[in-house]
């Protein structure tokens, strides 16, 4: 059985004008042990996605389909049960430690409040794992003491994993979390990351917009655009022969190390994503497509082989396979 399956998950913001689809029928697994990235651009659902896997939307958001964690749907959950499952059996890493931490409280009490809570540990025992679970993350135990505005962004992010992990969870959501960070400390921050997942067999979902840190990080890759999922396969085959146009776009925003002519031509993907509100008949991507035809302006095509273990919705990859 999987750790996490994701079943028909749709999302809809209720606002002033009508409904905002922001997640539309993503269905997907995830094993124990193993690492799911989760790409796109701002906008694409990808937060929202991982938000609502522990229920932390707000109260006009509307979630339908199944998320099974361990076989137990999360959107089912009465709320003791899911307040008994937040932080114990899955935790998040928010997106900006600066604000995902309290200013006036030291940060030894912010990791460790989530082991009293779940009733891991008495006060003295909860102050000893507070240090062990520092010295994981690379900071010395004194560092307990600390109020955030005293450690660096990177310290911060360490602390966020370390609160992350403190009640030895089986699952890890980390929402972005090298955002604002510098080349040096992201990798740093990174590497810890797939040192923590691989130490304790965590089954990690990390969301990013760049393909080649979660290709770095994940075993699998799901590339999101416009609420859906586009592509998903073995992460380091996505990002290196992408089947989709926009994950081709994506993996190749970014220059390759070394390489003056991406470094001075960096391709680029015209126009904005789509409004949720006025999403384009068809398939989505295809006001933006390079090499759209004229039927998919009106096709909406499904997730379709693209390879071993892999799939993608465009009509040249259902086109190759009918043609195979």
């Amino acid at each position: 059985m999987s750790l996490l399956e994701l079943d028909d998950v749709s999302v809809t913001y209720r606002i002033a004008s009508g409904e905002v689809p922001a997640v539309r029928g993503v269905s997907l697994e995830l094993g124990a042990g193993a690492a799911l990235g989760v790409a796109g651009e701002s906008g694409s659902g990808k937060s929202t996605l991982a938000m609502a896997l522990l229920r932390l939307l707000p109260k006009d958001a509307r979630v339908t389909g199944r998320i099974l964690l361990d076989g137990e749907d999360v959107l089912t959950m009465k709320w003791g049960r899911m307040r008994a499952v937040r932080w114990a059996e899955a935790s998040i890493v928010f997106q900006g430690a600066q604000h995902g931490l309290n200013p006036v409280r030291r940060i030894g009490e912010q990791i460790a409040e989530p082991l009293l809570v779940h009733g891991l540990a008495k006060p003295d025992g909860a102050q000893k794992r507070v240090a062990e679970l520092l010295e994981q993350v690379g900071l010395p135990s004194w560092r307990a003491r600390s109020y955030p505005h005293e450690l660096s962004g990177g310290q911060r992010q360490r602390i966020m994993i370390a609160m992350a992990l403190a009640c030895s969870p089986r699952l890890i959501i980390a929402d972005e979390p090298t955002t604002a960070l510098d080349v040096m400390v992201q990798a740093q921050v990174l590497t810890l990351i797939k040192e923590l997942v691989a130490e304790h067999d965590i089954s990690l979902i990390m969301i990013s917009h760049d393909l080649s840190v979660l290709a770095d990080v994940c075993d699998q890759l799901a590339v999101m655009y416009a609420g859906r999922v586009v592509e998903h396969g073995p992460s380091r085959e996505v990002f290196h022969d992408a089947r989709h146009p926009y994950s081709r776009a994506l993996a190749a925003a970014f220059p390759t190390v070394g390489d003056p002519v991406s470094r001075l031509a960096p391709q680029g993907l015209g126009g904005d994503p789509p409004d949720p509100m006025q999403l384009p008949t068809g398939c989505s991507f295809h006001p933006r497509c390079p090499v759209a035809l004229a039927e998919c302006s009106t096709l909406d095509v499904d997730l379709w082989p693209a390879g071993d273990r892999r799939t993608a919705a465009c009509v040249h990859v259902r086109a190759k396979e009918e043609a195979s």
